[in-house]
């Protein structure tokens, strides 16, 4: 990465950090404060001593005790001071930081149920999940400990580097040595592991990706006796995991060592020549002790900043993969004139639409179909002809590349989103559960549904029976996405939950595909219920189940070659009649 994209990416993470931070400035104002009280209570300790010091050195055996143990006293409650505003600063700032990371993965979230498809398309879910996590908490860590440490380390720093100017304006000469070779090692160090904490997160996301994608399809994995292929691709991808963690880590460890190379030559220093100007009467022992002491805390500081370096490079490169994300183009927003689609009939018109996913390949061309009020409208053709990508656009998911898409007659432009989608019922080939209880799931369409319109539409979607064995009935919990049930059930509760909602228009992508034959024909008079009132869009690779549709539009190459009923389209003896007389 160029200097400048360095610097542009370094404004772009301190301003967006910035708008989670400001509505918690007066706290932090506050935390900044008593960081700066209680750095200065420590830095007295060191002047105390000295002066305890310096009354041991009156010699000749006459030592006054008394002093030296009032600056003693004096020593212990500047330090518990300090211990207390430390103890209260970090509470503090533990909270902020709990706060601010609740509101990173509240935006976050809100971006991930308001992105486009298209987004998921190219980018890993496992990746978006560490994004979420891992990169989130990184972040949470550093602004709970690192950002006071970083200030607790530059007020010592200061306050060290003062009282060292007040005691011995030599001695401090050899900081103008030191300091500079710290900084230079520091920056170019910094430099060269910004990119390795950046490379070091993404990989951490391909990773989670990896296993997330390895979860969902282990049945497939064992099925296929694939699992030794997926622990040699999991070593390859772990091992550029740890190679990327190790690496970042590695160089940046680099920094701590050198500055407390530098550092201990700093007091080897200072020791030498303290020990010179005490010899020639031009400082005290117990100025030489402060001095060290002194010397220590601002060396200190020195090696706390280089030690936080690696985690301030690691949270940098895990803030730009969040607010990056957070950023990202959402979904476009409705017009400013666009209307709520009410009282609807069911009217669908597509007139000379084109699509592609890219501009490379088009998916579909010139596409014209027109679906009548409560009609139904079967979409038949071999897989990637383009079927579910028409559903895609009708539900405004994609943006056509070209024609128009109307809604009894209105554009679909000029409907409002929520309005559109609402007008739908869906049930999908793959089905989708929450953690919850059947009645919940049944019932997520239609916040006013009562038990027993749940129970209704389940005796309908034939689950009923299966329901009312289970233990607790229908407050049996679901676990995770269904896995404690068979998928032709999954599939059935989805029925149901398209059933419960009071939609014009329909959409049954493959519904019946995880179910079997005897049940699928048990549900037809169900389906063929919920249809009723209907105009409905039906994809199906088993023709038999749309033998009674109103209009079947057969699909190839993104185009429609045919159209018409089932016995016209056979007698038609063309694209369609070759696809039916196939599965038999």
């Amino acid at each position: 990465m160029s200097k400048e994209n360095k610097e542009q990416s370094t404004k772009y993470i301190l301003k967006r950090m910035s708008k989670y931070l400001y509505k918690y400035k007066f706290t932090i104002i506050i935390s900044i404060i008593l960081t700066i009280v209680s750095n200065i209570f420590a830095l007295v300790g060191p002047m105390l001593s000295g002066y305890a010091i310096e009354v041991i050195e009156k010699g000749n055996g006459n030592i006054d005790f008394s002093k030296i143990f009032y600056y003693a006293f004096l020593m212990i409650v500047f330090y518990f001071c300090s211990s207390i505003l430390s103890y209260i600063i970090s509470i503090i700032m533990v909270k902020t930081a709990r706060n601010v990371v609740y509101s990173l993965r509240k935006d976050a979230f809100d971006t991930l149920l308001n992105l486009p498809l298209s987004y998921f398309d190219k980018n890993s879910i496992g990746d978006v999940l560490s994004k979420i996590t891992y990169d989130i908490d990184t972040m949470g860590s550093t602004l709970s400990t690192d950002l006071i440490n970083i200030l607790t380390s530059i007020v010592t720093l200061v306050g060290s580097f003062f009282m060292m100017f007040t005691i011995s304006k030599k001695l401090l000469l050899i900081f103008f040595i030191t300091i500079p070779m710290s900084a230079i090692s520091t920056k170019y160090i910094t430099n060269k592991t910004r990119p390795l904490f950046r490379k070091r997160a993404k990989k951490i996301g391909d990773l989670n990706g990896f296993v997330e994608e390895n979860i969902s399809g282990l049945k497939i994995i064992k099925a296929y006796n694939k699992e030794s292929k997926s622990i040699d691709e999991f070593r390859n991808i772990n091992k550029n995991a740890v190679d990327a963690y190790y690496n970042a880590e590695y160089y940046g460890s680099m920094t701590v060592a050198l500055i407390s190379f530098i550092n201990n030559i700093s007091l080897a220093f200072i020791s030498t020549i303290g020990s010179i100007l005490y010899l020639k009467n031009e400082m005290s022992l117990g100025q030489i002790s402060s001095f060290v002491l002194y010397s220590r805390k601002f060396s200190g500081p020195i090696r706390e900043i280089s030690n936080l370096i690696s985690d301030m490079q690691s949270s940098f490169a895990a803030s730009e993969r969040v607010f990056r994300f957070i950023d990202e183009k959402r979904e476009e927003d409705d017009k400013v004139d666009a209307v709520k689609l009410e009282k609807v009939h069911g009217k669908i018109d597509m007139q000379n639409v084109t699509f592609s996913y890219d501009l490379n390949e088009k998916v579909l061309e010139n596409l014209n179909i027109n679906a009548k009020p409560n009609t139904v409208v079967a979409i038949v053709g071999p897989t990637g002809c383009g079927k579910t990508t028409i559903i895609n656009l009708i539900m405004k998911f994609y943006n056509r590349d070209n024609g128009q898409i109307l809604v009894d007659d209105k554009n679909i432009d000029d409907i409002t989103k929520k309005s559109m989608r609402q007008a739908y019922a869906m049930v999908l080939q793959d089905t989708w559960l929450f953690e919850g209880s059947i009645y919940e799931n049944i019932a997520y369409g239609n916040e006013n549904a009562t038990l027993e319109d749940v129970k209704r539409v389940a005796k309908l979607a034939q689950i009923d029976d299966f329901i009312e064995k289970l233990p607790n009935g229908y407050n049996t919990i679901i676990s995770g996405n269904g896995d404690n049930i068979s998928k032709g059930q999954k599939q059935l509760i989805n029925i149901a939950r398209a059933m419960l909602i009071d939609a014009k228009m329909l959409i049954l992508d493959e519904a019946t595909s995880n179910i079997d034959s005897k049940t699928e024909i048990q549900i037809q008079n169900a389906l063929l219920e919920i249809m009723k009132g209907k105009t409905c869009f039906i994809i199906a690779h088993r023709l038999s189940t749309i033998k009674n549709a109103d209009q079947i539009l057969v699909l190839n190459n993104g185009k429609i070659v045919e159209q018409g009923k089932h016995e016209e389209l056979l007698e038609e003896d063309g694209f369609y009649a070759n696809l039916f007389k196939s599965q038999f």
